[in-house]
């Protein structure tokens, strides 16, 4: 018989992905998890890559979205980096989300990708030396 362990989980990504970003923390609810984004996602929904952009640095520089999920990450058990097709690149991974696994890191926590490990040579020995477990689009193995 297999235990499954609920965990409460933040989910990071760009916030161009927002959308997903729900749409995960909806699945993860469903499968019996708690998930949380951050508490500025439901700004970017329905609007372009430009508007998400402006949104993006202003609550960077005035609302210091950056410190708050640190402190929301301080009551989780895992995070989830939604590292989707962007710019580009294949499972992208931008700097906040970087920053954010970096952060998770560091309080010890759980920490999953989505799809593999981007090939982004600046930093893809960092976000191996991080022992993420990858996903491959399964959520259910959260938790197993």
């Amino acid at each position: 018989m297999l235990l499954f362990k609920c965990m409460k989980i933040g989910i990071i990504s760009s916030m161009h992905h927002s959308e997903k970003m729900l749409e995960v923390k909806d699945k993860l609810e469903k499968m019996g998890h708690e998930a949380i984004c951050s508490k500025f996602v439901k700004n970017f929904i329905g609007k372009n890559d430009v508007e998400k952009e402006e949104i993006k640095l202003h609550q960077k520089y005035n609302l210091d979205a950056i410190k708050e999920f640190w402190n929301d990450m301080q009551d989780v058990d895992a995070v989830l980096a939604l590292n989707l097709d962007r710019k580009g690149i294949p499972n992208y991974i931008g700097g906040n989300t970087f920053l954010e696994l970096g952060f998770a890191y560091v309080l010890n926590k759980k920490i999953f990708l989505f799809n593999p490990i981007p090939d982004i040579h600046f930093y893809d020995t960092e976000i191996i030396a991080m022992r993420p477990v990858i996903l491959n689009g399964d959520l259910a193995r959260i938790g197993q």
